[in-house]
């Protein structure tokens, strides 16, 4: 049997395979979707009960797979696009949740910058921690706040943006979007750190994940098309 290379949800359009093995599964999340929804948000489209509930229905890209359990490994904001990890069993994942959460997993996003940022390279460590009274939102807190560290890298330079290659090495929520805020300026799109009146899409897309396979020691590397995304903020094709 022949297994479909997309995810065929009711209503939207079908959502890119990108890589699969016996014990997960990669797809490209397009925007608008979350995993956890929280009511500040602009979504209530919840990638992960629409996938089980297409499961517990029989569709046929999870028929043809034997499919009877997908879960998230780790998660993306609701308009951040591109690679997101699901394992196949509750076994998995816990062992690709240790990859991430030991730091064995390397994460590498795409971002565009509202700014020109003076540096090629830079590290943030500023710590982080949840925004008292508003659910859903961070904020930097050296005092309390977790360890938080990213690698940045400017790929390109516009007159008033810059396209920046972002490597979280740990794994806070809106951590590439309040680090960037903070050292080189927001990423377009983005009305919670950035412009309130920014009615651009989101300029994150996480575009490759590598990591050595819990069970088999394997190498193994995913990655996302970067060719759209690119164009459609105005930037050349950058060699990753």
């Amino acid at each position: 049997m022949t297994k479909p290379t997309h995810i065929e949800l009711p209503g939207v359009e079908p959502i890119p395979i990108l890589y699969e093995d016996r014990s997960v599964l990669a797809i490209d999340k397009p925007r608008g979707w979350m995993l956890v929804p929280y009511s500040w948000q602009k979504t209530s489209w919840n990638l992960q009960a629409a996938i089980v509930s297409s499961i517990s229905a029989g569709d046929f890209w999870a028929r043809s797979r034997g499919l009877k359990f997908l879960k998230f490994v780790h998660r993306l904001d609701a308009e951040t696009t591109g690679i997101l990890l699901f394992a196949k069993s509750q076994g998995a994942v816990e062992s690709y949740s240790e990859l991430f959460e030991d730091r064995r997993m390397e994460k590498t996003y795409l971002a565009v910058v509202d700014s020109v940022p003076k540096l090629d390279e830079w590290t943030c460590t500023l710590k982080l921690g949840p925004a008292p009274g508003q659910i859903g939102r961070m904020k930097v807190d050296e005092r309390e706040g977790k360890e938080s560290e990213t690698r940045f890298r400017v790929l390109q330079r516009r007159e008033r943006c810059a396209l920046v290659e972002a490597r979280p090495l740990t794994g806070r929520t809106h951590q590439i979007r309040i680090h960037l805020a903070a050292t080189a300026g927001p990423i377009v799109g983005d009305d919670v750190y950035g412009r309130h009146n920014d009615d651009a899409n989101l300029g994150l897309r996480a575009v490759r994940l590598a990591y050595a396979d819990p069970f088999t020691r394997k190498r193994v590397e995913i990655r996302a098309r970067i060719e759209d995304f690119c164009r459609e903020h105005g930037f050349e094709i950058p060699k990753l």
